[in-house]
């Protein structure tokens, strides 16, 4: 007579069942995949085997070596958009930088928005301007070019009949509109048809024939990279029934903050500083000081970000200093560590390209709102309010107001 399968895993086993680290294997049990209760016989818990089983089932691809670094006590949330592995952010299946080797944004956004039935980059599918959204583009031309966007955005779901639209494709359409509204108001330029790359180009840099190709990489390289502060941001707006406008407004702000998105300002700093300097110095000084380098490190990619070498490598096809895509990321890795992310390779592409000051951030915003809109539709789909509780480490209850 076989013997009954177990009812219950220790942490060790079930870990090893699902080839997961433990962080992760708590972060299971807070979502409520894996039932887990204290043993009889010691302050330890136990999981229920048919949940890990079941789980495993489902076949998710184990979690990479290196990429084990995410807290245990942060949201983690199901999605069929993007991923993230050692070899770079993965679109639906398709590696970020395979597909930057060729392909626009707008074929990017095509994948990530899992749409097949029209074409949301359509010439004839143009954002709907107002008057007011024109009164304010005007007002703001000289503003930041993400501020302005925010500005203009904030009214254009007004402007737009079908911005509410729950049919899949009429979002995909909405968000063409919404990415050609962003890029054409960060250029201080009217919404366009032309491929969005050219555009930029053609704006920023107009006498550098590699800025079409290399503007190209870098929007494909950024346009998703799995629940990230402002896709989680977008994520929670969409989650309370906003339409994709707002959405995007949402992770607009939220990319601003230095810890993100305006990390390419500050690594563009550093590339202004190491112009008429030698590195190797520089580089010693500012370690002896236990100052950070800006564009160095990354909370996934502990042996350096894919995205970045990848258009570092492109950069130095062109004909970018070595200085900047060789010599700067060996020697801080050197001596600290550290390996070159993306943030650092967008800021030697602004310097290459001698774009405007801040296009650092507007590029990525350009990139990003793409996979802001696919993580916004997919979470408007779910239907669910994103409703995370408070681990509360304050006084014990019971305290009168006043008390010491």
């Amino acid at each position: 007579m076989k013997n009954p399968p177990e009812l219950y895993l220790s942490a060790r086993e079930a870990a090893a069942e699902l080839a997961i680290s433990p962080a992760t294997l708590y972060a299971y049990v807070s979502r409520g995949l894996i039932r887990s209760e204290p043993t009889p016989d010691s302050r330890k818990n136990r999981y229920r085997a048919e949940d890990v089983r079941a789980l495993k089932e489902r076949r998710v691809p184990p979690e990479p070596r290196g990429l084990r670094s995410f807290d245990a006590d942060l949201p983690v949330m199901d999605t069929e958009i993007s991923t993230i592995t050692e070899e770079g952010a993965i679109y639906r299946g398709v590696n970020c930088v395979d597909l930057s080797e060729s392909d626009t944004l707008e074929h990017t956004a095509t994948l990530l928005w899992d749409v097949s039935g029209v074409d949301p980059f359509d010439p004839d599918n143009q954002p709907e301007m107002s008057e007011e959204m024109r009164t304010i583009a005007a007002a703001a031309h000289r503003a930041a070019p993400i501020d302005r966007a925010i500005a203009v955005l904030a009214l254009a779901a007004s402007a737009d009949p079908r911005a509410f639209t729950r049919a899949p494709d009429g979002r995909a359409m909405v968000g063409a509109r919404i990415v050609r509204l962003l890029v054409a108001t960060m250029l201080n330029a009217e919404p366009s048809a032309e491929p969005l790359h050219q555009q930029v180009a053609r704006a920023w840099a107009a006498d550098n024939k590699h800025a079409p190709d290399l503007i190209r990489r870098a929007l494909v390289l950024l346009a998703d990279h799995e629940l990230n502060a402002s896709t989680f941001t977008a994520r929670c707006a969409a989650s309370t029934g906003l339409n994709l406008y707002d959405s995007v407004i949402a992770g607009l702000a939220a990319l601003k903050g230095p810890k993100h998105g305006g990390a390419g300002v500050l690594a563009s700093q550093l590339v202004k500083t190491l112009v008429d300097r030698d590195v190797e110095p520089m580089v010693r000084e500012r370690v002896a000081l236990g100052e950070r380098f800006a564009g160095f490190g990354h909370g996934v990619y502990k042996r350096g970000d894919p995205r970045a070498q990848s258009l570092l490598n492109a950069l130095s096809r062109a004909g970018a200093p070595r200085k900047f895509t060789r010599e700067v990321p060996e020697r801080i890795a050197e001596a600290t560590g550290e390996f070159v992310n993306i943030d650092y390779a967008l800021a030697v592409l602004v310097h290459a390209l001698r774009l405007p000051a801040g296009s650092e951030l507007a590029l990525f915003a350009m990139a990003r709102s793409v996979g802001w809109i696919a993580h916004a539709s997919e979470q408007l789909q779910f239907g669910k309010l994103i409703r995370p509780r408070a681990r509360y480490v304050g006084p014990a209850p019971g305290r009168r107001a006043g008390s010491s």
